[in-house]
């Protein structure tokens, strides 16, 4: 079977990440595993790893990048966005607080499904968006499971600290008090794709008032058992995706 688009150079980076598949690869292995020449082979492996689609493990051995990982989780966000309304309504009507889901999108997050509070003092953040990385428990979800470089450019500026970010990763929720906004409180939780990276954080959010100064008392349960929910529907997608 030719497996030839036309387009040299797209071909060859396929083939790099076709080997890369059945394993880590040193470039002698890419070598023979994609019958390139030495330079291109590593020509592109370099520039595949610039990208993220290659990064290289503690042996210095070419393997597949997060990259990749996030342009799967992306391609599974209409299921995840389909799912997340009914568990957002849910969250909602438990709690009685207003609900959103979030996800990172560069030095910022975006909120991609909300569930209002329909009557009395609400925290309306409607869908679409754009929020903070450096305040709020939901950026605190976001970043606490970054990789270490990352977490470290993430925390300059922040209103929360490094050890805040380890008790998230420890409890696995996190809550902000006034963080982002005078007077409002909020907790958030993990949604994890099916490779266990976070890939999104569901919040509810309302005034301290209402919520008090612990509000993870109050609702961490309840935050955490709906995004569960989202990252069983993400796995089962997953599975489906490699069964097919």
């Amino acid at each position: 079977m030719d497996n030839s688009s036309g387009v040299g150079v797209l071909d060859k980076a396929a083939a790099v990440l076709g080997a890369l598949e059945a394993g880590p690869a040193t470039l002698a292995q890419l070598v023979a595993a994609t019958h390139l020449a030495r330079p291109t082979a590593h020509r592109l492996a370099v520039a595949l790893e610039h990208h993220r689609l290659v990064t290289r493990d503690m042996q210095g051995r070419f393997i597949l990048g997060p990259r990749l990982n996030e342009l799967a989780t992306a391609a599974g966000e209409d299921r995840l966005l389909a799912a997340a309304n009914p568990v957002l309504a849910a969250l909602r009507d438990h709690t009685g607080e207003s609900a959103q889901l979030y996800r990172r999108q560069g030095d910022q997050r975006i909120c991609v499904a909300a569930a209002e509070r329909p009557v009395g003092l609400r925290d309306s953040i409607p869908v679409g968006a754009t929020l903070t990385m450096q305040a709020g428990s939901a950026a605190q979800i976001l970043l606490a499971w970054e990789e270490p470089d990352r977490l470290h450019r993430g925390l300059q500026g922040s209103k929360f600290t490094a050890t805040i970010l380890s008790g998230v990763r420890r409890r696995g929720w996190a809550q902000s008090v006034s963080e982002r906004e005078v007077g409002v409180a909020s907790v958030s939780a993990p949604v994890r794709g099916p490779s266990g990276r976070i890939v999104a954080a569901v919040s509810i959010s309302g005034p301290v008032e209402r919520l008090s100064r612990q509000p993870g008392r109050l609702h961490a349960g309840s935050v955490v058992a709906a995004a569960n929910r989202l990252t069983e529907v993400l796995r089962r997608a997953g599975e489906e995706s490699r069964n097919s």
